[in-house]
């Protein structure tokens, strides 16, 4: 977790800390000045409403505004919003990818209940009481919107009149070769399935073995370092297995075998090892038995900044991407996220071959755990973004219902994001399901199943040469 996103967490804590201890003020005051019952009544409310309606991790006001902006050169021009419909102003450019920026005002039903905006057939959702400045996914959309027949319309919400549409052109590039860089087994299947199931000449890079957080595992009877160690295998496993559904040979498929969390500490003293802090592992090499070529790191296994940036290297000149898929270094908060990027960006330094390009993905928020807001199955509009971003192209291919099917069962073979839910957190879905309306797709309990299973992926595409 990003220092950012532990302060962010850490603040939210402290103010249901102070929020819980005037609610227990006020029942105690209760409980002695009017009766019991009242108090224990109120209790249950209080604890029914915060399940329902304010659980969600939002470490924002929805009245802010997200900060994007467009490379130079982005076709863009002014559109009206009215009648259920988009009017362009000008003829629709060429491109496959657009977006369209305007103003989402929560109507008070919106404060209880998701308000989204309709699309055609298309759903994406924002923050209940939103009220600013929102980016809606249009691209799929291409033809009705040229034609004028683009229904759109605002559900427990009002869009503004007046909009601005960008479009932004790029090629297919599954057809160009790939190399995706997943920091634990299955960010691959998550950020890009879709993807990487088009493509002919991809190659999957997973930097760590997924061993931390085990703790289901001791129900086998193992101790915490024996259940790391097993978590370890089978998700090493995962990442070598899982991508064949999706067409990606094992040959084409590499586990470097380092340990979670440590990415970062390996970075800052590249020279030092820094072995698994819950499996007792040192030595990364037994991580490797599937992969079928010899590394840098194979030398000595050492689980080091100085191994994981030669592995790197040694794999862009090996595999030759003209484009890298990595995690967004400044949406993305995850540690190992960023870190994973920050190695490739010294590995290029030192490798010959050099990536065309990068498309960057978010597989986690700063400050919403609940984006891309809404059922699966719809579109993914833009991600909040209350910081300003590099100036990024956007990329947001379409994934069939088939395609999506088969992503949501390429997720459900990863080991992480197996089993069900504990008591709380079902109670907590029941309650959310009948009284705001939400719901959850039949593929899996996990929230990845909700979130990643999507009309659309999306990538910001950043240039790194040419």
């Amino acid at each position: 977790m990003s220092t950012r996103k532990q302060r962010l967490l850490s603040r939210h804590r402290r103010h249901k800390r102070l929020l819980l201890l005037f609610c227990v003020l006020i029942l105690a005051v209760t409980a002695m000045a009017v009766a019991w019952w009242l108090a224990v009544l109120l209790l249950l409310s209080g604890w029914i409403a915060h399940e329902a309606w304010f659980a969600d991790h939002l470490f924002y006001s929805p009245r802010k505004d997200y900060q994007y902006c467009f490379p130079d050169g982005t076709a863009q021009q002014p559109v009206a919003v009215g009648e259920g419909r988009v009017a362009l102003s000008a003829p629709l450019a060429s491109g496959e990818t657009l977006f369209l920026e305007l103003l989402v005002t929560s109507s008070w039903l919106g404060r209880w209940l998701d308000p989204h905006v309709l699309i055609g057939g298309d759903r994406q959702d924002f923050e209940r009481g939103v009220r600013g400045r929102r980016f809606v996914n249009l691209s799929g959309h291409e033809v009705a919107l040229a034609t004028g027949e683009l229904r759109i319309s605002g559900r427990h919400c009002h869009l503004s009149a007046n909009a601005t549409l960008y479009v932004l052109h790029n090629p297919d590039y599954a057809g160009q070769r790939m190399m995706i860089l997943a920091p634990h087994a299955d960010d691959a299947e998550l950020a890009a399935f879709g993807l990487y199931r088009r493509a002919a000449g991809v190659s999957i890079v997973t930097l760590t073995q997924g061993e931390t957080e085990a703790g289901s595992f001791r129900r086998l009877g193992l101790d915490a370092a024996a259940a790391a160690r097993l978590k370890g295998r089978l998700r090493t496993w995962d990442s070598m297995a899982v991508p064949l559904w999706g067409g990606v040979p094992q040959s084409r498929c590499v586990q470097l075998g380092y340990y979670c969390m440590q990415l970062s500490a390996m970075l800052d003293d590249p020279g030092s090892p820094f072995p698994s802090r819950e499996s007792g592992e040192e030595d990364v090499r037994a991580a490797r038995q599937y992969n079928a070529l010899r590394l840098p790191g194979d030398a000595d296994g050492l689980p080091c900044g100085a191994n994981l940036v030669a592995d790197l290297a040694a794999l862009l000149d090996h595999f030759q991407p003209q484009v890298v898929i990595t995690p967004h270094p400044q949406l993305d908060p995850h540690a190992d996220h960023v870190a994973a990027t920050q190695a490739l960006e010294l590995a290029m330094q030192r490798s010959v071959w050099q990536p065309e390009v990068a498309l960057l993905y978010a597989n986690h928020l700063h400050d919403n755990d609940r984006w891309p807001m809404g059922p699966a199955g719809n579109g993914i509009a833009l991600p909040p973004a209350l910081l300003p971003l590099p100036a990024d192209g956007l990329w947001s291919p379409l994934l069939s219902p088939s395609e999506q099917l088969d992503k949501a069962m390429a997720l459900a073979m990863q080991h992480d994001l197996q089993g069900g839910l504990d008591c709380k957190q079902r109670l907590r879905r029941h309650l959310q399901r009948a009284l705001a309306g939400r719901c959850w797709p039949a593929s899996g309990d996990n929230e990845f199943f909700r979130k990643a299973v999507r009309r659309h992926e999306l990538f910001w595409v950043r240039r790194l040469r040419g």
